[in-house]
């Protein structure tokens, strides 16, 4: 089976068909070394990498978008999503959660991608505690030199599989509530 890392031209494309294609592919986390008492490097054993199929995803679209973080214009929390496509986007949230979302679209046009669940974590809150992700990762490129990206490991997902819904959380938003932009399995 092949793996193919995904890179920067997957992203740089609409939200809505990124994030739909999204179901299916692999988030793939490596941790990386840690330090012995005498501060140097030692490997970790394979444990320390994993992976789980994407099984749901929510998008976020544009300035308008009264749910997004970026309908407030570009902030010191938000400017990743106004940078290149193919970057993380991390944020706490709730005083607890870091929240997983992947840049989309042209720089300059704030759109992301939040990862809520794989076939082994439901929950953006649970997802990101169990692949060990934090601010750390934030504004870094999906890449295997960054120890967390996506691969296409070519499970193919019939659109009739695909569920639409609401977004989670976001009944502030007006009618921006009722956009079916959460797509799961």
């Amino acid at each position: 089976m092949a793996h193919r890392v995904l890179g920067t031209k997957f992203f740089n494309r609409p939200t809505l068909m990124v994030a739909k294609q999204l179901l299916g592919k692999f988030l793939v986390r490596r941790l990386p070394p840690t330090a012995d008492s005498r501060g140097r490097s030692k490997s970790r054993t394979g444990a320390d990498m994993f992976a789980g199929m994407i099984t749901e995803v929510e998008a976020y679209i544009g300035l308008e978008d009264k749910a997004s973080h970026a309908s407030r214009g570009e902030t010191p929390r938000n400017r990743v999503m106004f940078g290149s496509a193919g970057r993380w986007y991390i944020y706490f949230t709730y005083g607890m959660h870091w929240m997983l979302n992947v840049v989309t679209e042209r720089e300059g046009f704030p759109a992301a991608v939040l990862i809520r669940a794989t076939d082994v974590v439901s929950g953006p809150g649970r997802l990101t505690k169990f692949f060990k992700i934090d601010k750390g990762l934030d504004g870094k490129p999906l890449n295997k030199k960054t120890g967390l990206w996506i691969e296409d490991r070519e499970v193919r997902i019939k659109s009739k599989q695909v569920r639409e819904g609401k977004r989670i959380g976001v009944d502030y938003a007006g009618r921006w509530k009722n956009k079916l932009w959460r797509f799961s399995l």
